[in-house]
């Protein structure tokens, strides 16, 4: 069974997504803010990672850096509503998979993660 962490500082988003992801047979766990998920990546393997830009404690792309360099071989997917070709450049260099813009649809956001994850 694959891990997911699911990082957002928004509650609904994080029940909508852990139910949806559930539903599909993953296992899932939540962090609200970059610290929480920094802590739970050191101490649990994850196969992918959905990251959040607009956390409370850290931006989200300098988390994703974090984790690209702890741990290389994780899937890392940023998810933003601040779009922006800076953000999406940066998130590319810092190791994201994929840059996806909220609101996005549980299936396509699906279609995306199943991808990245085929033959990891």
């Amino acid at each position: 069974m694959k891990r997911i962490m699911i990082i957002d500082d928004d509650k609904s988003i994080l029940r909508t997504l852990t139910r949806a992801l559930q539903k599909r047979g993953y296992s899932t766990d939540t962090a609200e803010t970059g610290r929480e998920a920094e802590e739970k990546i050191g101490k649990q393997a994850y196969d992918l990672a959905l990251i959040d830009v607009k956390l409370p404690d850290i931006d989200g792309l300098d988390l994703l850096k974090k984790i690209h360099v702890a741990k290389p071989d994780m899937v890392k997917i940023v998810l933003t509503g601040f779009p922006t070709m800076e953000n999406g450049v940066k998130a590319v260099d810092n190791g994201a998979d994929a840059y996806l813009v909220k609101p996005v649809k549980t299936e396509d956001l699906l279609k995306v993660l199943e991808e990245k994850l085929r033959g990891k």
